[in-house]
């Protein structure tokens, strides 16, 4: 009793802080969490007339079906398949293009090449995907340089051996300079003493690099490879949705574009749709634990307290 009055006296203290959090707080509650209450379709048989509430109750038939599914269980292969190799590819990247960055002496020459390297980052996929497809269409500048050449043509998109690393390197043109945001935040965060002591000891720049920058940003790395690998199994769906067709469909249905196949373009069922995109939610909680987990045995900075 004693806690819940120091704590209402907290909240009277600082109540107008408390009144600037109160706009995000509704939002969560009428836009996050109030529609949860649907989530209980993954369990139900719904029926339209009937509505989500008055839908009957089928226990875990929904999730029989889903795992008897070959097509559900070849979207999650490739959907860990895409994601794990666009972590490996894409991630470091950010990273270097930050340390990169950090070593131009020439302040002007550095917010021109941050500027030019964050820019993608305000294009949407639909814009990205019209660029692809324009550059590397039958009759874009790519395939007409190679036809000039040697009198043949590719077909870049749709090809699925170039598919997939169409998507990792569209992935690192777009996003490298916006994460390399952070990490130059973090960069700007290490005490100057650091350095300058370094430099009377005679480092040099690469000494700098490994010995101070990046054992200072290793948090910020960690909490950044921590959120990726809790969001693997859900990443992408815009990216895949708008480079992909009919010729490459066998390798790029991952289980965003299989559920939204399944709501949308099939026979509509919005039981079975919601039981695998719990499903997704369920592991993809799991994968952020245990990459928390592991990043604190590993002596790192975990994400959950």
């Amino acid at each position: 009793m004693e806690r819940i009055r120091n704590l209402a006296k907290n909240i009277w203290k600082n109540r107008m802080i408390y009144t600037l959090l109160l706009p995000g707080l509704i939002w969560y509650i009428i836009f996050a969490y109030g529609p949860m209450g649907g989530l209980t379709l993954a369990f139900k048989t719904y029926k339209a007339n009937l509505g989500i509430w008055g839908s009957p109750w089928c226990g875990f038939e929904n999730y029989v079906y889903v795992f008897r599914d070959p097509s559900f269980l070849a979207s999650v292969w490739k959907t860990l398949y895409i994601n794990v190799g666009r972590v490996l590819a894409g991630f470091c990247a950010p990273i270097i293009l930050a340390l990169m960055l950090n070593e131009i002496p020439f302040e002007r020459y550095k917010k021109v090449v941050q500027t030019v390297a964050t820019f993608p980052q305000f294009l949407s996929w639909v814009v990205v995907s019209s660029i692809m497809i324009n550059f590397f269409g039958y009759n874009g500048p790519v395939n007409s340089l190679i036809s000039l050449l040697t009198g043949k043509t590719i077909n870049f998109l749709g090809n699925e051996k170039i598919f997939i690393p169409m998507l990792y390197i569209t992935e690192i043109w777009k996003t490298t300079g916006w994460y390399a945001i952070i990490y130059l935040a973090a960069i700007a965060g290490i005490n100057p003493e650091q350095y300058e002591a370094a430099k009377i000891d005679g480092v040099t720049r690469i000494q700098n690099i490994y010995y101070i920058t990046l054992p200072n940003i290793l948090p910020t790395i960690s909490i950044m490879l921590i959120l990726t690998i809790g969001n693997l199994m859900s990443a992408g769906f815009d990216q895949v949705f708008n480079l992909s067709n009919a010729a490459v469909r066998d390798v790029s249905e991952i289980l965003d574009m299989y559920i939204y196949r399944i709501t949308f373009q099939s026979s509509p069922d919005f039981s079975f749709s919601t039981a695998v995109s719990l499903f997704r939610a369920v592991i993809n909680m799991v994968l952020l634990l245990i990459a928390d987990r592991a990043a604190k045995l590993l002596g790192g900075e975990g994400l959950i307290g």
